[in-house]
């Protein structure tokens, strides 16, 4: 039997045979029209859900969508969703509560679209094995019936009762759990309305910068959108790992995913009213290229990358801040919590279990308080302890020449960055005193709104250019303007940085 769709040439095809007769003398070509339906009904209960052609589809098999949607269902077929169900039953644990997620059903659609039941759910049925088009769309037959007038949009919001949330959270595969916890799930409504800002700050912008035809439930609703899965992630597919939009493995700024945004000022912007102070510097300090470079200084640009900015480290920003790892209870040894690495916090505070806390708990530094899986588990630091003792050592050293250089450049402006005096951010004439202070933010940059410590994240990002960028700061502030402190006396600054870049070589 025939659906309507079917009759408008959306279920039906038509196959072209050519049978050819060939003589001394002649050919004859004779053409067949063959017509054959794209898909079967599906079976009672489905509730709208079409999912594959068939009952006796694979995951090699076609969508029902994929019949008009040739390109997607392409882009589709390399992703991990397609072949959701074959690696669960692969897997030896595979219980139906799984399978919900592991199918195309309601679990995952948007709310304007959300079905109560239908799909695998309601039919067991073959055709819906896999994350399908469905899954995140919603029932696909109001819109095969009549396709111009119901479209079927996806939600890019995360939330843990639909969308990529309802599925990708929990113990086992917690992304949207930690997500929700994260800086990228906080919306900065000024910075997300403000032109120039805009591109990181409003998720909605930055997937219109890398994929200006993304269509979704919200897109046109006049809200902006925190950075979201779908700002990373293409649901549909990509070239790279994790359908990420831009590649990790790529120690080049210029084209790795997170230095899209976090990479912005980072360095002196005298034409700026904010520009005396770094604004997401991560990933040229991680490259050794942020910072105020004083004159005559012998470090110059990119001299001072180490290891972490490396080609030892092929995954940049993501091998530390993205590291997945499983907790396990210490005494059993059985399964507690898989971390995704989606707070993006290298060293998290954990719990009593070892479970990594919401980004903004505060707690020590001790690996008895926090994880340093990051750290050890890929080789580049022996123990937990040897990575803490590591980084405490180097922040002890970057907080002293900071609290210096601070208290240098106070002698020289009293007022600091207030208006008027040898440090004046709306003043165009940039002196001195203005690019020790912007090394001296470099060297602070931690992001109190989450309450992570002040030197951390210039330390662990580059642990030799900042402490050399100090101490640049301290000598020239001193010899420009005659004004030095009992510590910073007789210091052989040139003898410290030789020594750091010596460090930074040997990494």
């Amino acid at each position: 039997m025939k659906r309507d769709g079917m009759k408008r040439g959306l279920g039906a095809a038509t196959a072209v045979v050519v049978v050819g007769l060939f003589a001394a003398s002649c050919t004859k070509e004779t053409v067949v029209f063959v017509e054959r339906p794209l898909f079967e009904d599906p079976p009672a209960g489905a509730n709208g859900f079409m999912g594959f052609e068939s009952s006796a589809a694979t995951s090699e098999g076609v969508t029902v969508c994929g019949n008009c949607h040739a390109g997607v269902q392409g882009n589709w077929s390399g992703t991990g969703h397609a072949d959701a169900w074959q690696g669960l039953e692969d897997s030896g644990h595979a219980q139906d509560f799984c399978r919900e997620c592991h199918s195309t059903g309601p679990l995952g659609n948007p709310p304007g679209n959300d079905a109560a039941d239908g799909g695998w759910l309601s039919t067991g049925d073959a055709r819906y094995y896999d994350v399908q088009c469905e899954a995140c769309h919603g029932p696909g037959e109001t819109h095969l019936d009549d396709p111009g007038l119901f479209q079927p949009l996806a939600a890019i919001a995360v939330d843990t009762t639909y969308g990529c949330g309802e599925c990708h959270q929990g113990d086992h595969h917690g992304f949207a759990t930690e997500w929700l916890e994260s800086p990228h799930a906080v919306l900065v409504g000024f910075a997300a309305a403000r032109e120039g800002c805009a591109d990181c700050h409003n998720g909605k912008v930055t997937i219109q910068l890398w994929d200006p035809n993304a269509n979704y439930e919200e897109r046109d609703d006049g809200q902006p959108q925190a950075q979201v899965c779908a700002v990373c992630h293409d649901p549909h597919g990509s070239p790279y790992a994790a359908n990420l939009r831009q590649p990790i493995q790529n120690v080049a700024i210029t084209s790795h995913l997170c230095a899209q945004c976090h990479n912005r000022r980072t360095e002196p912007d005298p034409g700026s009213s904010h520009g005396l102070e770094p604004h997401a510097p991560e990933a040229d300090l991680l490259q050794g290229t942020a910072g105020w470079i004083p004159p005559g200084s012998f470090i110059g640009q990119d001299t001072i990358a180490g290891t972490h900015g490396s080609v030892a480290n092929p995954k940049a920003c993501a091998a530390c801040h993205v590291f997945p790892y499983t907790v396990t209870d210490e005494t059993t040894g059985e399964f507690v919590f898989n971390v995704t690495g989606h707070l993006f916090r290298p060293i998290p505070c954990v719990d009593a279990q070892g479970v990594p806390e919401p980004f903004d708990v505060t707690c020590g530094l001790s690996p008895a308080e926090r994880s340093y899986e990051s750290c050890t588990t890929a080789g580049c630091h022996g123990s937990e302890q040897a990575a803490f003792s590591a980084l405490t050592t180097k922040a002890a050293q970057v907080q002293a020449d900071a609290d210096d250089l601070i208290a240098l450049l106070a002698l020289v402006d009293p007022n600091l960055d207030a208006p008027g005096g040898e440090i004046d951010p709306e003043d165009p004439t940039f002196t001195v005193a203005e690019g020790a202070f912007f090394n001296y933010h470099l060297a602070i940059f931690g992001n109190a709104a989450f309450n992570t410590d002040n030197v951390l994240g210039s330390t662990t990002h580059n642990p030799f250019l900042v402490p050399s960028l100090l101490m640049e700061s301290i000598n020239i502030v001193q010899t420009t303007y005659g004004v030095s402190l009992p510590r910073t006396v007789g210091r052989d600054f040139e003898a410290e940085i030789r020594a750091e870049i010596s460090r930074a070589n040997g990494y």
